[in-house]
This record gives structure tokens, C-alpha cells and sequence, in this order.
């Protein structure tokens, strides 16, 4: 009987140890639900993002435009406070102040809209405050087709409202065109394309994915 009580005994505390080793991993699944849940996707605001361009012609004077409409999200990660931006250009409504000019940018000789109606800008996670503060904007940049290592530049935000909601995040930096295919008319035009955005967006939503590549 004793040796039966001790061996119940043992059990009991063998059934301790294991709780005592399963505690941290379930709270662990706990906090990481919480964090998961509290992930934000903040949707742009086509209605006021805008993103431009600008390029040097004849090494005398700067031709530019605007492209369409910005659509996409800022995917906002709660545990790592950092946020992940997931835009989209519509390159075929691009505008400017010469119809001529249009045309061109939008032909296969540039943009090549017919085949490729949009531009696709996915960053690197960066450090929330930077969406304020300013800094690098690390990423891809997909163009005609072509997708490439870019670097932009958050520019500082010093308005006292929403960042992103009542305040815009301004972003600006230079692209090689040649790098994208267009290579053509090197002579008259430069080959640094500069591009500039100006991103709002509407009210946060909770992020059940992450934004997709």
C-alpha cells in the first residue's frame, strides 16, 4: 500500500512538472493571438494619394506628369511596430500637360501601358515612427514587367494630425529607366526617372493577411 502511494505521489508530481513546462508555451500562443489580432491594414485612399514623375529632357528642362489612381494598404504590425506599404499606380491614365507627351510615355517606348497597365511598389517592413520622422523606404518596384531593388525616401512630417489620415506621407526617389527596358531616345532624354507620392489613407481595418508579393 505504501509503495502504491508513493507511486501515486510521484504521479502527481510528474503531472506538475509537465503543466509547469506547458504554462509558458500556452501563454506564449495567448499573446501571440493578441498581437496577431491587433495587426491593422490601413487602405489607400485613391480618392487623395497621388504619385508623379519627372524626367529631364534635352539636359535643358524637366518634363513631368502625373499617373492615375494609388490603390493598395499599409499592412501595420502590432508586435514589431513596424508597417509595410502594398501600392498600385495606374500607369495608363497618366496625364500631363502636352497630349504629345502623353502619348509617348505611355507607349512601348516607356511605360508600354498596352502591356503593362500598372506600376507595383511593395516595401520592406519598415519602423513605424518612420512614417513621421522620415528616412529610407526599402523595396521592390515592378515596371514594365521588370521588378527591381528600389530605394526611396520618406521625406519628415511635422503635422499634429492623423499620420496617414489627416496628414500626407510623402515619399521621393530616383529610378533608372534603362534598368526597366527603356532605353530608347538616350540621347535627348536622361536615364534617372525621379518619382514622387503623396499617400493618405482611410480608416484602419483589422489585417487578416499579410499584404501579398
Amino acid at each position: 500500500m505504501r509503495s502504491l502511494a508513493v507511486f501515486r505521489g510521484c504521479r502527481f508530481c510528474l503531472a506538475l512538472f509537465w503543466l509547469s513546462l506547458l504554462q509558458p508555451f500556452e501563454s506564449s500562443i495567448v499573446f501571440a493571438a493578441t498581437a496577431e489580432a491587433s495587426d491593422q491594414l490601413w487602405v489607400l485612399d485613391t480618392g487623395r494619394s497621388r504619385a508623379g514623375f519627372q524626367i529631364r529632357a534635352m539636359w535643358m528642362f524637366n518634363v513631368g506628369g502625373q499617373f492615375g489612381a494609388v490603390s493598395g494598404s499599409v499592412h501595420i504590425d502590432a508586435f514589431r511596430n513596424t508597417a509595410k506599404v502594398d501600392a498600385r499606380i495606374d500607369a495608363n491614365a497618366v496625364s500631363m500637360r502636352n497630349a504629345e507627351y502623353a502619348a509617348w510615355v505611355k507607349s512601348s517606348e516607356f511605360f508600354d501601358v498596352q502591356h503593362y497597365p500598372q506600376i507595383h511598389f511593395v516595401s520592406d517592413p519598415i519602423p513605424l515612427p518612420r512614417l513621421r520622422t522620415g528616412g529610407e523606404l526599402r523595396g521592390t518596384l515592378e515596371l514594365r514587367g521588370m521588378t527591381q531593388p528600389v530605394i526611396f525616401q520618406l521625406k519628415p512630417n511635422e503635422c499634429q494630425g492623423r499620420l496617414a489620415h489627416d496628414c500626407p506621407v510623402r515619399a521621393e526617389g530616383t529610378v533608372l529607366r534603362s534598368v526597366f527596358g527603356m532605353t530608347s531616345r538616350r540621347v535627348t532624354l536622361s536615364d534617372k526617372v525621379d518619382l514622387d507620392f503623396t499617400i493618405f489613407v482611410n480608416d484602419a481595418e483589422p489585417a487578416t493577411d499579410a499584404p501579398t508579393q
